[in-house]
């Protein structure tokens, strides 16, 4: 593979990462939170932007100055909060987001003051405007936000994917199998059927699906059984069709089809009509959401071995995914980024610590316990944990798949 393809890693994070978090973002705007920083990467800070009270925009470098510093807490982490740090409440608070980028690439955040149920004063009041004061609800909808918009990124994803055009094989006979009905008809590499049994194909799906009816009606038992099946075919260079009878095998052997041919490696693009588009869109969704479910379940169950792979593993998956963009066309990269925009959507909503999950989880304790918080410092704390899980875990995966790299 070349490693330039790696490089699409960049965009793809990046689109997952800006989608998710601009979820929490917009929806921390509508519900009155005040938005202290965009960030894309974890800190620290390479620079950022931001409007000034009195009008035009700022930049920061590098973390910025010294009371930069102590207006996010005296440190930037990313442990602390729905997305890293914590806020000093005694500091003076800019009513505008600073839009960030960060040294380590492997995530985002949208920092609030109060995610972790943080006081403003020493008499307990909160923050008219930090995350702490909002109802309920309104914090499970900012927390629900990036997980809705990675499931929207999908179906927008698959969308565009089936407008562009899958990528399928046509009718055309890529390799015959020596012995095989298909050599004893006559058939050769680069011929294109264009009929069986006088009923027109012109995708290679198309010919398998016909010829599977056929045998599925004969019925006959014998391992011997054959079904006779007349095709019109071109011969490559060749526009004059003919047509041969091949007697297909109801019971073929071990990795040989019926008719004992192979799929050419060229493709033609199936375009879908605009209006079914996000049709297939929404149902492929819902169709990898329940699979991925599914994998999970087994997974617990024992049934199959768990398979995860972390930062470098996706790097290099998506890497020879995008190697195949000149032949294949924009579908497998369009398809794999909306897989991972689900896998991101879906681990994130897990009741885990740390996670939006494990965030919401205890909000709703909270309304179990009659609207009674949990401490600040445990909250604080049991996401800190959580955090530093994941962090372990992902080390673990990472060396994983640095190991298994060339595998």
């Amino acid at each position: 593979m070349n490693n330039w393809y790696l490089l699409a890693a960049i965009p793809v994070f990046g689109i997952l990462v800006l989608v998710h978090e601009f979820g929490h973002f917009i929806t921390a705007k509508w519900a009155g939170i005040r938005v202290e920083e965009f960030g894309l990467g974890f800190p620290p800070r390479i620079v950022g932007i931001r409007r000034r009270d009195r009008g035009g925009w700022e930049v920061v470098w590098f973390g910025g100055p010294k009371e930069e510093e102590t207006y996010y807490g005296g440190q930037q982490t990313p442990f602390g909060g729905t997305s890293g740090g914590f806020t000093n409440f005694n500091a003076p608070a800019s009513n505008h987001t600073l839009y960030s980028l960060n040294l380590l690439p492997i995530g985002g955040f949208v920092r609030m003051p109060g995610e972790n149920g943080d006081m403003t004063n020493e008499q307990g009041y909160y923050d008219p405007h930090s995350f702490a004061a909002k109802s309920a609800g309104r914090r499970i909808i900012v927390l629900c936000a990036g997980v809705i918009m990675n499931v929207i990124l999908a179906m927008v994803l698959f969308t565009i994917a089936y407008g562009v055009g899958e990528p399928v094989p046509p009718a055309v006979v890529g390799q015959v199998v020596p012995g095989s009905p298909a050599a004893a008809a006559g058939l050769r590499t680069g011929d294109t059927i264009l009929a069986v049994n006088g009923r027109p194909v012109k995708l290679f799906s198309d010919l398998q699906t016909i010829i599977t009816n056929e045998i599925a009606a004969d019925h006959d038992p014998n391992p011997h059984a054959t079904v006779p099946v007349r095709l019109t075919i071109e011969h490559e260079g060749s526009t004059t069709p003919i047509t041969t009878v091949v007697n297909v095998r109801v019971h073929p052997p071990a990795g040989q089809g019926p008719m004992g041919i192979v799929s050419s490696s060229r493709v033609i693009f199936l375009h879908t009509p605009l209006w079914q588009a996000p049709i297939k869109g929404v149902v492929d969704t819902f169709q990898a959401t329940g699979q991925f479910f599914g994998a999970i379940g087994q997974m617990i169950a024992g049934a199959v071995k768990p398979q995860v792979a972390g930062p470098v593993g996706i790097v290099k998956i998506t890497g020879e995914v995008a190697q195949t963009v000149p032949v294949l066309g924009w579908w497998p990269i369009l398809n794999l980024t909306a897989i991972l925009s689900l896998n991101l959507a879906i681990i994130n909503i897990l009741p885990f610590p740390a996670l939006d999950g494990g965030r919401v989880l205890l909000i709703l304790i909270e309304l179990v316990r009659g609207g009674k918080r949990l401490k600040p410092e445990r909250e604080g704390l049991i996401n800190f944990i959580g955090m530093a899980v994941l962090l372990a875990l992902m080390v673990v995966i990472t060396i994983s798949d640095i190991m298994h790299w060339g595998s």
